[in-house]
């Protein structure tokens, strides 16, 4: 260091000793020092922590986007900024990473007790603290980018409350400002590089002071220090990439450095362009936006607008695959990067985005589309947007503040037809011009006729009359609207009607109540308005039969009691289809000791008698362990048999079976299961041969493997010793206990097998209840049951069920333990069992008056044979240079979402009464 930094050096490690900041260290660590020059002119003293950052483990805390914080400030006229002073330092480090901070000078070795500059996490770290301090404020009238502070208003009036919430908020946290470096009661701010007032947002003069002094780059380093700084203003610059394009192709792996003509026209530009940048708009909430885009072999761009000034400019270099991309493709890119780029402020919103490509205006009733137009298709559903034709790029704005803004229905003219008859519409003064219609959907002309018959509806009209209602107004039909939207009123069926046309109509497949709300408040308003359409939606007896459960299983999980012994209580399943060994066995019988979970495999063919069951039994279970009290198993035909129950009667065991299609009832069965087929798996892997041959000693490593649940092998549990096996020979600490001795340490050692397993059920419970809601149903009450639909037609050869859906309802007869209820099953349902886990359940809500459908006849495993109801479309698909002729099926029991393509010839020999 010069000596005048040694000096400083000195100076500033006193001053952080006196603070209490660092302190003398013997840490092995040590981190070399640097001084970074201030905007005021003073050095700020910084570690250089390259190396531990590398090994350290990074905060992911998010960052705030810089255009997301200036997006907040629309309609601001008054700021004030603070900066607090040594940010950093007034947060502490813990004590056991202070040893890391350690930095080495000529004047010794120190340690930070508080945030240092360098650190990796430092930003995450003050970020996350700062959003802590200032939460109440975020996104009303306050933003926070790391240590600085900005602080926005719409007057004064409310500027000198909100000063006065930030300044409490820093001292009753103890953060301190650098008075020097705040500015209060500003029209214009300086925040983060940009100047902000009133009008909107532009480039700070002393931050491109930098750009405009830049001297021509010499190396792709330097090219990449230029691009980075003038890329933090690229939406002020339109077509940015594409201007950059040159410089970029310099930064690129492996490019030959050659400095051309176009690199220098596009250096010079870029600075031209930089300090001529234009003042940009800030968004107003609630208005509609313009989009405009075009694409172009070198990159994509867009501006996005609003009344015809311009908020931000984007652009980008187009990506190599995008290369190859056809024209309609390349532009409907441009569509897709202005959508994501400004997602935050068109998701939402009304937006219209206007193109030089005419036939992406048709896109969204264009039959044929690839698999990426189809994907972007589904992208561009999220937002409210209608995308227009402009011809040419000369009068982009002039053309589009001379289109019409109101609402408009655009169909196409093969398809008008059709929709006038699926929708319940009424057309007024219809206009057909190059296939567009204006038309109005009837429950707007009941409310023009009825909205006074509403009393409070009358009583705000004339309130809006007198101009006491700033949100309401009054339009040329004389219809009460609430910012723009019609106010339905609560006479007759109106809001039903409505609420039936967003939900049921051949144009909306049944969305769900949040998408239903956002839908409809954009045109429609009521009091009460979001709950009227919550209760609509789960009333609709097609949503609560078709649609899936995507929120937490219900029913709270109740774990089994723990048996008092040994063998006392045991659990049993079999597992089939196992492919067939020389012996002839194809299954394998698994039984298993719910205390000390220790198991036996028993081969087993699919064809054995009741007789032969039981002969296993009595070899496997009574003669080795004695009779059980208890048999838990699922509703297999050879556990509900006579025999059987006959048979364990006779034996005085409690057979106790799992509820209907619920196997986690038998959850411990069902994962030895899993153990059992994952080792049959890979002994056949890594042997082959017949599995049933080495069934004995897999079962010999099951009961000598570690249990968690028990801290303790099977075997172990069991007999009250380790097992000798040929990795473990010698048992340690051997030794004969006897008589007295050998029941009492028998007692202890079953008191230790059952804490430790009331211990893992409650920890298990816990886990597991996190992830379930509770979920409760009353007798009497009606309930929908979820089946497993099965499709009777082949697909391509091969048989498939389709997603599970509800049948019913049924009456609730009584409540079976703590998460089980019987069902008044119809005659219909012959050998299903009645009582089911609350997890199979859905509530039934209905409305007076509804009418069920009958219920589809049930197979005994919960499955129904589907029934095509008509042909909706035919296409051929071409596999290879062969067409095979298809068409879409609707199904009796499924939506028009679920219809699905089959295979003509199938369709035609199986359901010739489709096809006239």
């Amino acid at each position: 260091m010069a000596p005048r930094e040694l000096e400083e050096l000195r100076t500033q490690l006193d001053e952080l000793l006196e603070k209490g900041f660092i302190r003398q260290s013997s840490s092995p660590w040590g981190a070399p020092v640097l001084f970074v020059k201030k905007k005021d002119g003073s050095m700020r003293l910084c570690i250089d922590y390259r190396e531990l950052n590398k090994v350290t483990i990074k905060n992911r805390y998010p960052l705030p986007r810089i255009d997301d914080l200036f997006d907040q400030l629309r309609g601001s006229s008054v700021f004030s900024k603070i900066d607090l002073r040594s940010g950093y330092h007034q947060l502490r480090i813990r004590e056991s990473d202070v040893p890391r901070t350690a930095f080495r000078s000529r004047h010794g070795h120190f340690e930070f007790l508080v945030m240092s500059f360098g650190l990796t996490n430092a930003p995450s770290a003050f970020m996350d603290m700062m959003n802590r301090v200032f939460k109440d404020f975020l996104d009303k009238f306050v933003v926070v980018f790391i240590d600085d502070v900005l602080i926005y208003s719409r007057n004064a009036a409310e500027h000198d409350q909100h000063l006065r919430l930030v300044l409490s908020a820093l001292r009753d946290h103890q953060l301190y400002a650098k008075l020097s470096k705040c500015e209060f009661w500003l029209p214009q701010v300086s925040f983060l590089g940009h100047v902000v007032n009133k009008d909107g947002i532009s480039v700070d003069p002393e931050k491109i002071s930098a750009v405009m002094d830049w001297s021509r780059p010499s190396t792709p380093k330097e090219i990449r220090s230029f691009l980075g700084l003038a890329g933090y203003y690229r939406r002020f610059v339109e077509g940015f990439s594409t201007l950059a394009a040159p410089l970029t192709k310099l930064t690129q792996k492996h490019a030959a450095f050659v400095w051309s003509d176009k690199c220098e026209e596009a250096f010079l530009e870029l600075k031209s362009r930089l300090c001529s940048a234009p003042v940009l708009t800030l968004p107003a909430e609630g208005q509609d936006y313009d989009v405009y885009v075009d694409a172009s072999h070198v990159g994509l761009g867009g501006v996005l607008m609003q009344e015809g000034k311009v908020i931000a400019y984007g652009s980008r270099q187009l990506k190599i695959h995008e290369r190859n991309y056809p024209t309609h493709d390349l532009e409907f890119a441009a569509v897709i990067f202005a959508l994501k780029l400004w997602r935050h402020l068109l998701y939402g919103a009304q937006c219209r985005i206007f193109t030089d490509h005419k036939s992406l205006k048709y896109v969204f009733t264009q039959k044929e589309l690839n698999l990426r137009q189809r994907r972007w298709l589904e992208y561009v559903a999220d937002y409210d947007v209608e995308i227009q034709y402009h011809p040419g790029k000369a009068n982009v704005v002039a053309d589009a503040l001379s289109r019409k803004t109101g609402k408009v229905f655009n169909l196409t003219a093969d398809r008008l037809v059709e929709e006038f008859l699926l929708m319940d519409i009424t057309a007024g003064r219809c206009e057909l011009q190059s296939s567009l219609v204006v038309a109005e959907p009837s429950w707007i002309s009941l409310t023009r006729l009825h909205q006074k018959e509403d009393p409070d509806l009358l009583h705000l009209y004339l309130r809006a009359e007198r101009g006491e209602l700033p949100d309401f107004s009054i339009d040329e039909a004389g219809t009460l609207k609430y910012r723009g939207r019609f106010c339905i009123p609560a006479v007759g069926d109106i809001r039903v009607l409505i609420c039936k046309e967003a939900h049921g109509s051949s144009v909306s497949y049944h969305p769900g109540s949040t998408k239903m709300y956002h839908d409809l408040k954009q045109i429609a308003w009521w009091y009460g308005m979001k709950g009227d359409i919550a209760r609509f939606v789960s009333e609709c007896y097609t949503c609560r039969r078709v649609k899936a459960d995507h929120g937490r299983p219900g029913g709270k999980l109740a774990p089994l009691e723990i048996p008092t012994w040994k063998w006392e209580s045991i659990s049993m399943d079999f597992i089939t289809g196992l492919p067939r060994s020389p012996r002839g066995f194809d299954s394998v019988w698994v039984i298993v000791d719910r205390l000390t979970k220790c198991a036996h495999f028993v081969p087993y063919k699919i064809d054995y008698s009741m007789k032969k069951i039981a002969e296993l039994y009595l070899d496997e279970v009574v003669r080795l362990h004695g009779v059980p009290v208890s048999i838990i198993s699922d509703r297999d035909s050879r556990f509900t048999s006579r025999f059987w129950r006959s048979l364990q009667e006779g034996l005085g065991t409690d057979l106790r079976y799992s509820t209907a299609y619920h196997p986690q009832t038998n959850g411990q069965t069902e994962r030895v299961n899993q153990i059992v087929e994952d080792m049959i798996r890979c002994y056949i892997l890594d042997h082959g041969g017949a599995w049933d041959e080495r069934l004995r000693l897999m079962e010999f490593a099951y009961n000598n493997s570690y249990q968690e649940s028990l801290q303790m092998a099977p075997f172990e549990a069991l007999y009250g010793r380790r097992c000798r096996t040929p990795l473990f020979w010698a048992e340690a600490g051997e030794r004969p206990v006897l008589g007295p001795d050998a029941l009492e340490e028998m007692e202890v050692s079953v008191k230790l097998i059952r804490e430790k397993l009331r211990v893992a059920q409650e920890r298990y419970e816990k886990n597991a209840n996190r992830r379930r809601s509770d979920l409760e149903f009353s007798v009497d009450d009606l309930v929908f049951l979820k089946v497993s639909p099965m499709v009777g037609v082949k697909r391509f050869g091969k048989n498939r069920k389709l997603d599970p859906r509800f049948v019913g309802p049924f009456r609730i007869l009584e409540r079976i333990g703590v998460a089980a209820y019987r069902l008044d099953l119809p005659a219909s349902f012959p050998g299903v069992h009645n009582v089911f886990h609350v997890s199979q359940l859905r509530k039934c809500v209905r409305s007076s008056g509804q009418v069920l459908d009958a219920v589809p006849q049930l197979e005994p495993n919960l499955s129904y044979v589907e029934v095509p109801v008509r042909i909706l479309e035919a296409q051929a698909r071409v596999l290879r240079t062969k067409s095979i002729p298809m068409v879409k099926v609707l199904w009796k029991n499924q939506d028009l979402e679920s219809a699905t393509w089959e295979l003509e010839s199938a369709m035609r020999e199986a359901h010739p009464h489709l096809f006239p």
